[in-house]
């Protein structure tokens, strides 16, 4: 390059020297290594083995099945709770074919209270008599002889004294008040748990009292199973909705919510209260920050927003709560959650919400010494839920033992407990106990949840109960562990899912066997859960022994084929941090029933595996093996030996159901692990494609036979088929990327000595143009930029497409002139060589697969890109300083850059960010196609809303100042 005189003057010759030429480049390069290493370290793998509890569940041996006792009367104290418990007993007696007992004043099974011993203690002495020193004991006694009696087993009347190990065990709701309307289930993910949507009226009276009735009556269903199966306190969602912060001037004069809020108390209070009647601890749970429009702007007025640290604040929070207490005064604490929330927790038809606000240390601790300070006053309990999703330095609350003490360590108080998750992470398999379970020095509950969510949302047969026990046992080495909450139905979407709701719809028993055993291994966790899950069987479907072991011997194969057909072991199996998060263990379905097909998930999980892509592909027909051996076992069963015909049906066709969905996903991973080999190794193209083959006609016959069914729903393969068809195209797209690199270096060989060819190769040269010279100068860059982003994207995405090539042309346009535009066009012939080069290896799939997962790769051509990318800046300037000046260069280059994302972030405001993102992302399968359907791309991944508003402001700023010093410079 020769080296010219810089002058400045318009029209004066501008090529600078060697020296400062190296010079600019070494700086593009230098910034294009840090923004190379700034995407590293937010896009960095790391993976680490996880200690996962090993299951080996076990089939219980067959046993004979005892006689029902001899009762012909039940005497029990007139106490409800306990007539209700002698009701169970009786029931228990018809159930096993006898007559049922007269309950009475005396009988011949007697409850009795004597002193001296625990609360909840008992013993049976022989007659039978059932003794305790409070009703909570005799009715657990009576519980406790009726569960016998339906399983089959003889009452033991021998004086031993029974004390539960863990005094707190909680349940939700169930089903309670959760719609049955067909229409209501399908795709609708919404996270909401209110239960009172159904009563809720938009006006006056504001309640609906045959709903409340409906409910009401769910409720004492709930409260009886619930009882019977030994546990001793509800959670009732809900807070705001029932107080009314009278004398603080929330609400302005006649605002509805405060009649709303007497409305909801006097109608649902009664009906909440019957728990506390039977014997049951209440605790209402809610959100924080919970909101409705008058009290964000009374905090937004009193308080300047919502400043969780601000003891202001939570003075008003503890003015509601004071008056939940005074006015359910039956209500014993409040279950507290501050790591989710937002409008996917809504509920259509009413303005409560929740806001994610209280992400500090300082935030926690400033709610929580004020909760407890009300809950000093009225006797009462605070529930505090460890449960958090990455906010701010709370993020970590759930799984780190360090972020634990940060955010409650010397926070002691014996009205605190601290409920918390036994897995470490959400209710997947594959994941260690959660040992920020054994630090700390509060009272600490273990969360459960018996319809697993990501584990077919309660469709699959799936018993936890040696896993279970697993976990209580370890945990129990903290003395301060003292209870659990069973989820029966609570947890994820509660209509994307099958149409089963606890106690009420469908073949609910499949997830009650996991909340009955959980409820007996919170009273001994030292019992074989095995007898347990036989008991179980024995109380729900026959008394028949052949048909109990068989369904029993199904049962202890039913981990293997989720644990196996729904996870992908050799990923499951580590804990990994991916794209700055910690993925779950079964991160290729995203979520709950949407196997997914981006490349960021799929890269990973085989980048984890690698070596262990054909284990992890026999995985999968393992799985289909295991539900094949359960559905035989079943249907082998005699029907004359089942108590409900109906449940035998349910039972294979659900077995038959996961028969075919288990062999969908076995051939859809399959396809999948195979692809992303090909892409990495160049092997195994014809294994995918043939197993691409098998998933489409798997997948055709599992929508016609489940696409209809509510029951049994159809997964959502939605994203797996936009995964798949992407991965067909990568081939061609590969031949794609040779053509155009093949016609650019015949176009640039033949026409080298052309001038058109010699501006763009040579763009610090001056060079006449003619007419048709010009016009190649602009066209060929833009046919290159073009034909290498169609490749790129597979020829399927117009959503980047559009705004990359609009961005260059806006650029190359505003520039005015042929020497800026060659300038242009020869760095983004460049930048397409390199993206060209890439794909021309194996397409779009192994550009990305690179990205994702190669680091090395990914930083030199991060650096080589976006120095390219600053290096269009300075070579439009360099070319325009030498014909208008410095100060006019510097102006018109900045006219020309912020015009795109003016442009851009104008359209996107308009759009909106979330559902631009989400057309982007469905267009291009780079991340989980579910994200944009649940919390949403822009919350998982903390995109600030605000984005496009900035590149409005920042782009419009640098247009103006391009302008005004054009203006100057004249």
């Amino acid at each position: 390059m020769r080296a010219l005189r810089r002058t400045g003057v318009p029209g004066a010759p501008c090529e600078d020297g060697p020296v400062r030429v190296v010079i600019t480049l070494l700086v593009l390069l230098g910034l294009g290594a840090v923004v190379a290493w700034r995407v590293g370290d937010a896009l960095g793998l790391e993976v680490r083995p996880a200690d996962v509890p090993v299951e080996r569940p076990v089939a219980a041996p067959p046993r004979p099945l005892a006689p029902p006792p001899a009762i012909g009367s039940i005497g029990v104290p007139d106490e409800p709770r306990l007539r209700l418990a002698a009701g169970a007993v009786a029931d228990a007696l018809v159930e096993r074919g006898r007559p049922r007992p007269v309950v009475g004043s005396a009988g011949d099974l007697v409850a009795r209270t004597e002193p001296g011993l625990p609360d909840e203690a008992y013993r049976i002495d022989p007659g039978p008599v059932v003794v305790g020193s409070t009703p909570n004991g005799v009715a657990a006694g009576l519980y406790a002889v009726a569960d016998a009696v339906r399983t089959g087993n003889d009452v033991v009347a021998d004086g031993r004294v029974v004390a539960p190990r863990l005094g707190l065990r909680l349940t939700d709701l169930g089903a309670v008040g959760l719609p049955d309307d067909p229409a209501a289930f399908g795709d609708d993910y919404s996270l909401n748990s209110d239960v009172v949507g159904s009563a809720v009226l938009p006006g006056a009276p504001y309640v609906d009292r045959a709903a409340v009735e409906e409910i009401a009556r769910q409720f004492r269903d709930l409260v009886h199973h619930a009882l019977a199966d030994g546990y001793n306190a509800v959670v009732v969602p809900g807070f705001l909705e029932y107080v009314t912060f009278d004398g603080l001037g929330v609400h302005p004069p006649g605002d509805p919510h405060v009649a709303r809020a007497e409305a909801m108390a006097g109608a649902f209070g009664p009906v909440w209260r019957y728990a506390h009647e039977m014997g049951m601890k209440v605790y209402f749970s809610t959100d924080m920050l919970a909101l409705s429009p008058p009290l964000r702007s009374y905090l937004e007025r009193e308080v300047g927003g919502l400043r969780t640290e601000d003891e202001r604040l939570w003075r008003v929070y503890r003015a509601g709560l004071s008056e939940l207490f005074a006015k359910l005064s039956y209500v014993d604490g409040l279950m507290i959650r501050v790591g989710e929330g937002g409008a996917a927790y809504g509920f259509a038809g009413w303005d409560y919400s929740s806001e994610v606000a209280v992400t500090t240390p300082a935030a926690v601790r400033a709610m929580l010494r004020a909760f407890l300070a009300t809950a000093a006053e009225h006797d009462r309990e605070v529930i505090f839920r460890t449960w958090s999703v990455g906010i701010g330095a709370v993020g970590d609350l759930h799984t780190s033992r360090e972020a634990y003490e940060q955010v409650l360590g010397g926070l002691r108080d014996d009205r605190l407990v601290v409920s918390t998750k036994y897995t470490l992470g959400d209710f997947y398999s594959h994941l260690p106990l959660n040992d920020t379970l054994l630090v700390g020095e509060h009272r600490r509950i273990v969360e459960f949840q018996s319809r697993r969510e990501f584990e077919g949302l309660g469709a699959l047969p799936d018993d936890l109960g040696e896993l279970h026990r697993q976990a209580l046992r370890a945990f129990l080495a903290n003395p301060r562990v003292e209870g659990v909450w069973t989820w029966r139905q609570g947890g994820g979407p509660l209509l994307a899912g099958p149409r089963v709701l606890d106690l009420r719809t469908g073949f609910w028993q499949l997830y009650d066997l996991n909340s009955y055993v959980t409820g007996r291994l919170a009273r001994d966790p030292d019992q074989d859960p095995a007898r347990a899950t036989a008991d179980w069987v024995r109380r729900t479907f026959s008394h028949d022994p052949g048909v109990v072991h068989a369904i029993c011997r199904a049962l202890a194969l039913s981990r293997e084929a989720v644990t196996k057909g729904l996870y992908i072991g050799p990923y499951a199996d580590h804990r990994v941090r991916a794209l700055g998060l910690d993925p779950p263990p079964m991160m290729w379905i995203f979520e709950w029933d949407v196997p997914t097909g981006d490349s960021a998930t799929l890269g990973t999980v085989y980048a984890v595996g690698r070596d262990r892509v054909d284990e992890a592909v026999a995985e999968g027909a393992a799985a289909v093996d295991a539900a094949r051996r359960m559905r035989d076992l079943v249907a082998a069963t005699d029907p004359a030996g089942w108590r409900d015909p109906v449940l035998r049906e349910r039972f294979t066709a659900t077995l038959d159901y996961e028969v075919d969905l288990l062999g969908v996903l076995a051939a859809y991973r399959t396809a999948a692990l195979r692809h992303v080999r090909w892409l990495d190794t160049g092997e195994a193209r014809d294994a995918a494609r043939e197993a691409a083959a098998e998933y489409r006609e798997g997948r055709a016959a599992h929508l016609r036979a489940y696409g209809d069914d509510l029951a049994l729903p159809a997964y959502n393969l939605t994203a797996a088929d936009l995964g798949l068809a992407r991965a067909a195209r990568d081939e061609p797209m590969a031949w794609a990327a040779r053509g155009v690199l093949l016609a650019l270096a015949l176009a640039l060989v033949l026409g080298w000595r052309r001038p058109w060819a010699r501006a763009l190769t040579r763009p610090w040269r001056r060079v006449g143009l003619s007419r048709s010279d010009r016009v190649l100068v602009r066209a060929v860059p833009a046919v290159v930029v073009l034909a290498s982003r169609a490749v790129l994207t597979w020829f399927a995405a117009p959503a980047h497409l559009v705004p990359v090539l609009g961005a260059w042309l806006v650029f190359a346009g505003l520039l005015r002139g042929t020497r800026p535009a060659a300038a242009v066009g020869a760095v983004a012939l460049l930048r397409s060589v390199l993206l060209l080069g890439v794909l021309a290896v194996r397409g779009p799939g192994y550009y990305w697969f690179a990205f994702w997962t190669e680091p090395v790769a990914r930083a030199v051509y991060v650096t080589v890109a976006f120095a390219a990318f600053l290096g269009t800046f300075v070579a439009a300037y360099a070319v325009l300083r030498g014909q208008v000046g410095r100060v006019r260069a510097v102006g018109r280059v900045l006219v020309a850059a912020g015009t795109p994302p003016a442009v851009l972030g104008a359209v996107v405001a308009v759009v909106g960010l979330e559902r631009a993102l989400t057309v982007w992302n469905d267009q291009m399968a780079l991340l989980p196609w579910g994200l944009s359907r649940i919390l949403g791309i822009t919350v998982h991944l903390g995109i600030p809303a605000a984005l496009p508003v900035v590149a409005l402001g920042v782009g419009g700023a640098a247009v103006l100042t391009g302008y005004a010093l054009g203006s100057s410079a004249r």
